[in-house]
């Protein structure tokens, strides 16, 4: 009775004894898609009408055993309705109650990682044995959805209410040895000897040292909790988990409802409310945001690791230009992640304030428990401050983190060409000036290219790695490589006034300019657009920005799209920048910043700002929300789509993760694409046409129009071109 399917293998490991082996061809890692449950499947019926079988070994031919279910196969099942979606789920329900059922014990050798459907599939074994470098855990609640093939149903009777909601409201992934104490799993041990004790305790199973049975019993009885008990523990958290989850995420509240509304049942009544709850919370566009994000995600990764690829050598050595907060933070971020960096200055006191901002965000490090002083000490070793250029010959990579001036950073870039070798790539920082006027001067300018990093640099995961008209393929790949070994998500576009993400979020602050001249109150814009999910108003932001950065950037913009950016009226930021109010960095902008009495930041709207403004706004004007929302939003999707159609960004799906790792766009709504989708092109085209005599950036671009008239999606249009 062998079996050697695309996914799985059986395979007789001794008199009784039979392994059975994921391993999916083709790919790199095991995934519980249809050729997987097809193959499973088949299995199942071998194992249940062959006789002489009395034990069964899981166990993963990859790096790790199961990470999930086929995460691309969701959204097309998504569309098809609930019917299909409840068909797929009680399917796969099914196969694990009769792996569970099984008339002889299982036992599962945990490697890697075993991850929602899973790590569902080793909670219907007798027994699980895990490496100590494994994690498991249920994170279908970060896709906006809940475990659907037991996982509500087995972990709770397992462990426990507050262990199971822990794990489940909350997506997180847990060691080996969370996962002993906790009881998920039944032993830890060295990878080295898995094998071996999963083996050892299957024998076990068959010898009646241990009672698989009475587990199994356990799985299937409803909880065993009193009801004040019970009412204690959901209700409870129930409320904390809404909290800290908010409004725009149901999931997690609904993963503990779910448990609540079960606890007094059986296991096969237990899952039927599984399965309901999992078809409502796949239906949202929520979950059909945060789903699409995933697969974004996963394909700028596979982009990068693509390029990387090509790289002959990877980045050894690099070195920063230019220290302060800016170069501190990237020479931080190249340290921690084990790439050795030269940090250089003109001025010792730019020398001081690099290295401080790197070893405030260390302490910081320290603080929270994650490094030790030690390692502390290792990451500042690897940061080299210099005010010369000596040893310049021996980096692969320097990014150029000047002042935000022109002449500057191409006389830098010029003069650096020199001190490096013909293989060096030179990278600018800039996040306005063109790549390829500053490349006018390079010697060899098809080694230069742009790495705009955002800033916190540490926190913010976007580097926009800019191509310009000169800019090598090797120079890109290189830059994305490193990019990449720094922990950072590169996306490569091609050269433009603002290149992509500073192109985008300007069309969104001449909204808001426009809103504070036409009357609209400062606070609530902020208040609104904070509460459709951005993570801070664009008031707020302007001020964190700082105003004279966002002045000098708008000119740049302004000069680069004069038609739709260059404004007819003195702007609040204008009018904030000529007052010396520069946001944050001087405690003075929009808002006026300070500290409270525990050190925490704060922030009131300024009443003396709002007195520069008297003069050039209208009388106090009170505009509804869905107004507010139009007028901002409507500027940043319209110039989103001139990106995309003038080639700047090569995908719907690397516009969307570049404004999602850049500015914070709300990851319930999936990107600005995924937004207009969900909304759809006539809704859109009604809120643009209500503002259309506010200009051209109110204006549907060639493929939004297109996308009108045909009913299509952007999503939609980006897979049929895939597919030709």
């Amino acid at each position: 009775m062998k079996f050697d399917g695309q996914a799985i293998k059986l395979l007789e490991l001794e008199e009784g004894l039979w392994e059975l082996k994921f391993d999916l061809q083709y790919e790199s890692v095991n995934t519980l898609g249809q050729r997987t449950l097809s193959d499973f499947e088949q299995i199942l019926s071998l194992l249940e009408s062959t006789a002489g079988i009395n034990g069964l070994l899981l166990t993963s031919g990859k790096p790790a055993f199961i990470v999930g279910a086929d995460i691309s196969e969701f959204l097309p099942l998504f569309s098809q309705g609930p019917e299909e979606t409840e068909k797929l789920i009680k399917y796969v329900c099914v196969l694990f109650n009769r792996l569970e059922d099984l008339p002889f014990p299982s036992v599962v050798a945990i490697n890697g990682y075993a991850l929602g459907g899973g790590l569902e599939l080793c909670l219907s074994c007798d027994y699980r044995i895990m490496s100590t470098d494994a994690k498991i855990g249920l994170p279908e609640t970060k896709l906006g959805i809940l475990p659907g093939w037991g996982g509500t149903v087995r972990l709770p009777r397992l462990v426990g209410v507050d262990t199971a909601i822990e794990w489940i409201a909350g997506g997180t992934e847990n060691k080996g040895d969370v996962a002993f104490k906790a009881g998920v799993v039944d032993a830890a041990v060295s990878p080295e000897k898995l094998r071996d004790v999963s083996l050892a305790t299957l024998k076990r199973l068959v010898n009646g040292e241990l009672d698989y049975k009475a587990r199994r019993e356990q799985k299937k009885a409803p909880l065993q909790h009193n009801d004040i008990e019970s009412l204690m523990a959901f209700e409870s958290a129930k409320a904390f988990v809404a909290g800290k989850a908010g409004k725009h995420y149901p999931a997690p509240v609904k993963s503990i409802k779910t448990m609540q509304e079960a606890a007094k049942m059986s296991r096969d009544e237990a899952l039927l409310v599984e399965n309901a709850a999992f078809v409502k919370l796949a239906g949202t566009p929520v979950a059909r945001s945060l789903v699409g994000l995933f697969l974004n995600d996963q394909l700028v990764s596979k982009t990068a690791k693509k390029l990387s690829a090509s790289v002959e050598s990877p980045v050894k050595r690099a070195a920063v230009l230019g220290a302060g907060i800016m170069g501190g933070g990237i020479a931080y971020q190249s340290a921690y992640k084990n790439v050795p960096v030269k940090m250089k200055d003109i001025a010792q006191a730019g020398i001081d304030m690099g290295l401080n901002e790197a070893k405030t965000l260390l302490a910081k490090q320290v603080e929270r428990g994650r490094i030790d002083t030690g390692t502390m000490a290792d990451v500042l070793n690897r940061i080299e401050p210099t005010l010369s250029y000596d040893g310049f010959e021996q980096t692969d990579l320097v990014v150029e983190a000047v002042v935000e001036n022109e002449k500057v950073k191409k006389a830098v870039l010029a003069e650096t060409e020199t001190k490096v070798h013909s293989g060096t790539v030179l990278c600018s920082n800039t996040s306005t000036i063109s790549i390829t006027r500053l490349a006018e001067g390079l010697q060899r300018p098809e080694n230069f290219c742009g790495m705009h990093f955002f800033n916190p640099v540490h926190r913010m995961p976007l580097v926009e790695v800019i191509r310009g008209e000169h800019s090598s393929d090797a120079a890109i790949a290189k830059t994305v490589a490193y990019a990449t070994a720094i922990g950072k998500k590169a996306i490569v576009v091609n050269d433009c006034p603002g290149f992509l993400v500073n192109r985008v979020l300007f069309p969104y602050f001449a909204g808001f300019t426009m809103l504070v001249r036409d009357g609209g109150d400062i606070a609530t814009i902020d208040k609104v657009m904070e509460r459709w999910g951005l993570p801070m108003g664009p008031a707020y932001l302007l001020d964190v920005v700082g105003i004279d950065t966002a002045e000098h950037a708008g000119k740049v913009m302004a000069e680069g799209f004069p038609s739709r950016l260059k404004s007819e009226f003195k702007t609040c930021i204008e009018i904030l920048f000529e007052a010396g109010r520069y946001g944050q960095k001087n405690d003075k902008g929009f808002y006026d910043h300070g500290v409270d009495k525990k050190g925490k930041p704060t922030k009131v709207l300024s009443h003396e700002a709002l007195e520069l403004f008297k003069g050039h706004v209208q009388e106090p004007k009170e505009f509804s929300e869905e107004e507010i929302i139009a007028r901002m939003m409507v500027p940043m999707a319209t110039e989103m789509s001139r990106c995309l159609e003038e080639g700047v960004v090569a995908s719907v799906a690397e516009a969307d993760m570049a404004l999602i790792y850049g500015v914070g766009f709300p990851p319930f709504r999936g990107g600005i694409f995924r937004w207009l989708d969900e909304i759809g092109m006539q809704a859109f085209q009604e809120m643009a046409d209500a503002h259309k005599a506010l200009g051209k950036l109110y204006e549907l671009t060639e493929s939004m129009q297109e996308i009108a008239q045909s009913g299509s999606t952007y999503y939609q249009s980006a897979d049929q071109s895939a597919a030709k």
